[in-house]
């Protein structure tokens, strides 16, 4: 393979850069293959995370919210290490509504800057995954 060469297997192209490295360039442009996320956000206790995980589904802005409680965090703010037990949110939804949902979570999460994190959906079972579709708004 010569230096700047282009590959596409798997529906990824993968550019040669220099001898035996490659980079992978995300199809769609960086967006979720299969155009669903898992979004992540911490809660301060059980009620808060409730009442995010029952507006946002009742808003169909995520299909499904697991709840974990138990979750200990050790993280920096302002200056010093902090640690405080958390309720995980593990939320499912599809990549267009993304910006609502994050506006609905800041509206009605007490911290100032809550963990609110994507993760794109590369693979999953297609029934799951159309089910994530369905039951979510249909923003384009």
């Amino acid at each position: 393979m010569k230096f700047g060469s282009r590959i596409l297997t798997s529906g990824y192209t993968l550019k040669v850069v220099r001898f035996a490295t490659l980079i992978f360039h995300l199809p769609y442009g960086g967006k979720a293959v299969t155009g669903k996320l898992i979004v992540l956000c911490t809660c301060g206790s059980a009620e808060e995370a409730r009442k995010i995980a029952h507006g946002v589904v009742e808003k169909q802005l995520a299909a499904c919210v697991n709840i974990l409680p138990g979750v200990e965090s050790i993280y920096r703010w302002q200056g010093a290490v902090e640690q405080a037990n958390e309720v995980m949110l593990i939320m499912k939804t599809r990549d267009t509504v993304y910006a609502n949902l994050e506006a609905e979570i800041r509206r009605l999460h007490s911290y100032s800057v809550p963990e609110i994190i994507a993760v794109p959906v590369e693979r999953g079972l297609r029934a799951y995954l159309d089910w994530v579709g369905s039951e979510t708004q249909q923003i384009q």
